[in-house]
């Protein structure tokens, strides 16, 4: 029986040896989930010749994503989120919101996050905090026959738009939750501070904070 009790201990140690050294600096991390983007849009006016109050609202996206984790330390970390462009539709509000869709977007919102991870290395549930710095590229912009009929465009030749890329400050607050020492899932929300101004092929533009609330969860494996 005491080599028994013996055994018992050594395991135990290794094991929390084996889980503290899975969440410790130098560790690497993959996630795979999605992510869901909600604008919280205050839209300009479009410039003259236009309706006063022409404005618009940009609906919310979601997309597969995942990301790459590094622990500089055993609290500090780098955090690459990845995955595809988010698809954006925008639409016609304030004067015009009876109008429908008057276009779509792709946007790529490539960020870089430092994280400060709370509690101990081995510990099953870590909170975080985070910021980063978020480049939003828009490309795909298309618009419709609902934005020509607006802006004097035609069947031959009809209104197209173009949307500025931008940078941001991104916050973030999240967790991670330790299936055991290599699985976990990761969660997270993160508010962008972005304006970016849409230009018009009819020579009009308009300005937008998009400013998105943005939710992601992620399943991962640390090595």
């Amino acid at each position: 029986m005491p080599y028994l009790s013996k055994a018992g201990g050594a395991l135990a140690v290794l094991a929390l040896c084996a889980s503290a050294s899975a969440q410790v600096a130098g560790t690497l991390s993959v996630r795979v989930g999605a992510t869901r983007i909600a604008p919280q849009v205050k839209s300009g006016d479009l410039s003259a010749p236009s309706f006063p109050g022409t404005t618009i609202d940009v609906h919310s996206a979601s997309a597969l994503t995942g990301g790459l984790n590094y622990m500089l330390t055993d609290h500090w970390a780098v955090d690459l989120p990845l995955g595809v462009p988010f698809k954006h539709d925008f639409v016609g509000d304030g004067a015009i919101a009876g109008v429908g869709k008057l276009g779509e977007t792709k946007v790529y919102p490539a960020t870089l996050f430092a994280q400060y991870r709370f509690g101990e290395a081995q510990a099953r549930f870590r909170p975080y905090v985070g910021l980063g710095v978020t480049y939003s590229r828009f490309f795909k912009t298309r618009t419709t026959a609902a934005l020509s009929g607006l802006t004097g465009g035609t069947p031959a030749n009809p209104t197209t738009a173009s949307i500025d890329n931008k940078w941001g400050l991104t916050p973030q607050v999240g967790f991670v939750w330790n299936f055991n020492e290599r699985w976990f899932v990761d969660a997270a929300y993160y508010k962008s501070f972005l304006k970016t101004t849409t230009q018009l092929s009819s020579g009009q533009s308009i300005t937008l904070k998009l400013n998105p609330n943005v939710f992601a969860l992620g399943i991962g494996y640390r090595f």
